[in-house]
């Protein structure tokens, strides 16, 4: 589960791991399935809340931000395992649509 940390929409400046080669061949819903296993992580880590409570709101920011990702982006993700700056902006409107919070 680790893995799909780096599909949770991130605002920091720290440099990015290396690239996640089992990314490359990546379907979107499978794209959709490490946001949401990400966003579980990470929301019930800033949140102090159980992973079950925050399945629908998961669930919701992954398919916005996968149905918003334009094939630019999704191919930018399946190079590096990372939403670019573009998804990642539509990441961050769906944390904000699906009452999640945002990781900054």
């Amino acid at each position: 589960m680790t893995a799909a940390l780096p599909a949770l929409a991130s605002g920091t400046t720290a440099p990015l791991p290396p690239s996640d080669p089992t990314a490359a061949n990546l379907s979107p819903a499978q794209i959709r399935e490490r946001a949401y296993d990400a966003c579980l992580v990470t929301q019930a880590k800033i949140m102090a809340t159980p992973r079950e409570t925050l399945r629908e709101p998961c669930r919701c920011y992954a398919r916005r931000t996968i149905a918003a990702m334009t094939q630019d982006e999704i191919a930018a993700f399946r190079q590096t395992g990372y939403f670019n700056d573009s998804a990642r902006g539509k990441a961050l409107e769906a944390l904000d649509a699906c009452n999640l919070r945002r990781p900054i």
